[in-house]
């Protein structure tokens, strides 16, 4: 079993790696990414590095005996004029900053390629983890309505619209009208802006209508950066009066399961994944 580096940013993500590979007996080393890898991570051995510093994570990696590398968690775009990048990150920057104007993709596919070329595998999150993907059908007891099937069908529609513009991962549609698009703010905040709207758009908490589909993008680079739910995503569905979550299966991570299943039951919301399109 090759030891994994699991480059760790914020969020519960890395940490649940983490801690699949303590259960499994996976050697793991943890490069904890300067101002957003938690503290969660402080009991793994690894060490903390800033962005930008490519080379120290590339040394720290082969030190520690890797060969695989896994990139998870939330890390916000840099200010690169912040960046202290080390000899090996200054020669990255000029392709780093290219990449980041092309997009978060191009960015992603930058970063993935850096590491390749030193020689590391690079293993996405569901292949570190296999029941971290959303299976196809239905998870929890709640299952979608015959009227919740149009807004699926619609969400899906626009949700994959808007990843072709590599703009966001999700959309929000309620009675086949669009309520909201996903874009830099996350799905959280999209959440909380349709709860804000009125209640004559959209259900209310207990009597919900309408769907969040979220669907990776058609260019995108899935070891690093598939669509995501939690706990405060159904959360907030419900408080956003939806009946429903729905991705496409195997390409939607499903964190901390067992909650997420437990509250959507709780919350009477329901969690759907569907065959992914053909390529």
């Amino acid at each position: 079993m090759q030891k994994l580096g699991l480059i760790a940013g914020g969020g519960s993500l890395p940490v649940e790696i983490a801690r699949h590979c303590a259960r499994s007996g996976r050697p793991l080393f943890v490069i904890r990414l300067k101002g957003f890898a938690g503290a969660d991570l402080s009991p793994y051995a690894g060490a903390e590095i800033g962005l930008a510093e490519f080379g120290k994570c590339f040394k720290a990696l082969k030190r520690a005996g890797c060969h695989a590398v896994c990139l998870a968690g939330q890390v916000d775009r840099p200010d690169f004029a912040t960046l202290a990048p080390d000899l090996r990150g200054l020669a990255a920057l000029p392709g780093l900053i290219g990449a980041a104007r092309k997009g978060d993709d191009a960015l992603l596919r930058f970063m993935i390629g850096e590491f390749e070329k030193e020689g590391f595998v690079v293993e996405g999150a569901i292949e570190v983890m296999d029941d971290l993907g959303l299976p196809e059908g239905v998870l929890g007891r709640v299952a979608p309505r015959d009227g919740d099937f149009s807004d699926i069908t619609k969400a899906l529609e626009v949700a994959r619209a808007v990843g072709r513009l590599d703009a966001g991962q999700g959309a929000v549609v309620c009675r086949w009208l669009v309520l909201a698009l996903e874009a830099a703010e996350g799905t959280d905040a999209m959440l909380a802006r349709v709860a804000d709207l009125p209640e004559a758009l959209r259900g209310r908490p207990g009597a919900g209508v309408g769907v969040l589909a979220k669907a990776p993008k058609p260019i995108q680079e899935t070891r690093v950066d598939l669509p995501t739910i939690g706990p405060a995503t159904i959360e907030g569905l419900a408080r956003a009066g939806l009946s429903g979550v729905v991705g496409e299966a195997g390409r939607l991570l499903v964190l901390d399961r067992e909650a997420v299943i437990a509250l959507a039951d709780d919350l009477g919301v329901f969690i759907l994944g569907v065959e992914a399109p053909a390529p």
